[in-house]
């Protein structure tokens, strides 16, 4: 199922990782005018096809020096969950517990997902984000609930010595969707 270039067009969303702050935070992207998961009549629903997420982490502290540091240590895990709807949250707000399993790559809601590890914080480490889960062109994620939240979780032993900025940009199209195919995609996507 490869996409149609005509039809891809780019969401994005971001948050600010406060400095020296260790616990979740997130990010909420409303995609009310992009999803329509009720079939009137002959008119199919419509969901949105996500084919890939772009993560960023970038220093906001320093206008002149947008990439972390090579002091800073800290580290998070991210992820993208479709249909969370837990709004946006400052950084050490969701206690890891309450979204224990929304990093697991067996969570229904898991768009995408990763770990960041900032310079300083084990020798040889690359200071990108680095994806363990992502859809394809071939086989997307599609969302047919009305937001999807980036969602973060800075470690308690290595916290960020700056303030970031977690940035994500997804490549995204509308789809149709037959009757049977939307309704296994609401019973897999319900909280």
């Amino acid at each position: 199922m490869a996409y149609d270039l005509k039809s891809v067009f780019y969401l994005d969303t971001s948050a600010t990782i406060t400095k020296a702050t260790a616990g979740g935070g997130s990010a909420q992207l409303d995609l009310s005018a992009y999803i329509d998961p009720i079939a009137r009549g002959r008119t199919r629903g419509t969901g949105l096809a996500i084919y890939k997420a772009h993560f960023s982490i970038l220093n906001s502290e320093d206008a002149n020096e947008v990439a972390p540091e090579d002091s800073e240590g800290g580290v998070l895990t991210y992820s993208l969950q479709a249909g969370l709807g837990i709004g946006d949250n400052a950084t050490g707000t969701i206690t890891t517990a309450a979204n224990a399993d929304g990093f697991a790559a067996s969570n229904n809601l898991l768009v995408s997902a990763g770990n960041y590890y900032g310079p300083a914080s084990y020798p040889g480490a690359d200071a990108m984000p680095q994806d363990y889960m992502m859809p394809s062109k071939d086989v997307p994620y599609v969302i047919v609930r009305d937001n999807v939240c980036l969602v973060y979780n800075v470690s308690s032993s290595k916290t960020f010595e700056s303030t970031s900025i977690i940035a994500v940009r997804l490549e995204c199209a509308q789809i149709s969707l037959d009757q049977a195919t939307l309704n296994q995609l609401l019973r897999t996507q319900t909280v």
